[in-house]
């Protein structure tokens, strides 16, 4: 009997209040937010990891979160290295 196969998770946009994240499973890979209703300037305001910016529309802030997603969002261990050696 075949073993099932397991399917390689995939990223999806979920709407929330005021928000729209970006999810792998349970665990959240960048959002989008809105200002409050009666005071939004109509900026999107994006963060994936340790990159954020504001974006004019909706569709510009999911697509840099994905690509900051995408290139990978951590920061370099730049010091690491050099605390070890010493």
């Amino acid at each position: 009997m075949p073993k099932p196969s397991k399917k390689a998770k995939q990223a999806f946009w979920e709407r929330g209040y005021l928000a729209h994240g970006y999810w792998v499973g349970k665990e959240r890979l960048g959002q989008v937010k809105l200002g409050p209703k009666k005071e939004w300037d109509g900026i999107y305001r994006w963060q994936a990891g340790n990159h954020s910016g504001e974006a004019a529309t909706l569709e510009e802030a999911k697509n840099a979160v994905e690509q900051v997603v995408l290139v990978g969002a951590s920061q370099l261990p730049l010091f690491r290295d050099a605390e070890t050696r010493k």
